[in-house]
C-alpha cells in the first residue's frame, strides 16, 4: 500500500509521495549504481480539494551537465500544485556519464509512467504535459517532437502507453544546435566533443516540428545572452508553419535562468500567462 505523506514547501501544503524510480529494477544503459544512475520522478500531487486532473512532468535545466532542481523544479511543482495541477519533477541522466539518447529515454519514460498510473494518481491521461527550462527545454521539445503511441504488446505495462506530451511549456529553451544561437555547453554535454553535424541538425528541434507536435507556450527574455531568444523564435515559427497552436512571450529584461522570477516585478507576470494559456487549452478549469 502506497502511503501519501504531507510536505510543507515554500509556505503551502502539498501532497507528496516518495520518489519514484523510472526503472525500479535498474535503468537501461546505466553505467553504475549510484544515485546519478537512477533516473526518478519526485511526485508532488495536487491537493485533492484543488486537483483538476492535469499533470506536468517538469524538466529542470543545467546544460545537460547538472540539474537546477530547486528553482526550475520544486518551485515549479509548488506553482503547479497551487493551480490544482499534479507535478512530477524529473531527475534525468546527463553528462559526463550520459549523452544522447539517454536523457530523451528518461523523459519519454517519465511521460509513460505518469500516464500509465493515471488512475492511481487521479489524473487525466489525456492531460499530461511537459515543462522544461533551458537544456530541460531542449529535452522537453525533443520529447515533444520524438514520441510514439506505445507498444500494446510490450511486457512492461508502462511501455504500452504513448510518450507524446499533450502540451509543452518551454522556458528560455535551447532549440538549435547548429546555428549561431547554439548554447555550446549544452551541445557538448549532450553530444560529446566529437559530435556529428548530422546528429546536431537532427536534434535542432525547430527542424522536427510536425502537425502532431503538442501545443506549446514559449517564454524568453531579450537580454538572455546564454541562450539567445532566437531559439524560441525558431521553434515558434516552425510551430506556426505546422499550424500547431503556440504562444510566445519575449520580455525585454532578464538574464538566463530566471525560473519563475517571482522577485522580479516585471518577469513575475510570465507564469500568469502560462496559467491563462492552460485555461484556454482546457487544462485548468
Amino acid at each position: 500500500m502506497r502511503i501519501i505523506t504531507l510536505a510543507l514547501l515554500s509556505g503551502s501544503l502539498m501532497f507528496s509521495q516518495p520518489i519514484e524510480l523510472l526503472w525500479p529494477g535498474g535503468a537501461p544503459s546505466a553505467v553504475g549504481n549510484s544515485e546519478a544512475d537512477k533516473p526518478s520522478l519526485t511526485v508532488r500531487l495536487a491537493d485533492p480539494a484543488k486537483a483538476n486532473g492535469t499533470a506536468v512532468v517538469v524538466l529542470p535545466g543545467g546544460s545537460y551537465g547538472h540539474l537546477a532542481f530547486d528553482h526550475e523544479g520544486l518551485e515549479v511543482a509548488n506553482w503547479l500544485n497551487a493551480h490544482g495541477i499534479s507535478a512530477f519533477v524529473l531527475k534525468y541522466r546527463h553528462a559526463p556519464a550520459y549523452r544522447h539518447p539517454i536523457p530523451l529515454q528518461d523523459a519519454q519514460r517519465a511521460i509513460r509512467m505518469v500516464r500509465s498510473r493515471a488512475q492511481e494518481w487521479k489524473i487525466n491521461p489525456t492531460r499530461v504535459g511537459i515543462w522544461g527550462f533551458s537544456a530541460g527545454g531542449h529535452l522537453a521539445s525533443t520529447t515533444g517532437t520524438r514520441f510514439d503511441d506505445g507498444n500494446p504488446s510490450a511486457p512492461d505495462p508502462i511501455d504500452r502507453v504513448g510518450s507524446r506530451p499533450d502540451f509543452m511549456v518551454l522556458a528560455y529553451p535551447v532549440i538549435s544546435l547548429t546555428t549561431e544561437y547554439v548554447h555550446k555547453n549544452s551541445r557538448a554535454n549532450l553530444l560529446g566533443p566529437d559530435f556529428s553535424q548530422e546528429l546536431a541538425r537532427e536534434l535542432s528541434n525547430d527542424t522536427q516540428v510536425t502537425a502532431r507536435t503538442p501545443p506549446t507556450f514559449l517564454f524568453h527574455t531579450d537580454q538572455d545572452s546564454g541562450v539567445p531568444p532566437e531559439n524560441s523564435v525558431l521553434f515558434y515559427l516552425a510551430l506556426r508553419k505546422a499550424k500547431v497552436p503556440a504562444e510566445l512571450h519575449i520580455y525585454r529584461p532578464g538574464v538566463h535562468g530566471v525560473g519563475l522570477a517571482q522577485k522580479d516585478p516585471a518577469l513575475a507576470t510570465w507564469p500568469g500567462h502560462v496559467a491563462d494559456w492552460l485555461k484556454g487549452l482546457g487544462m485548468i478549469p
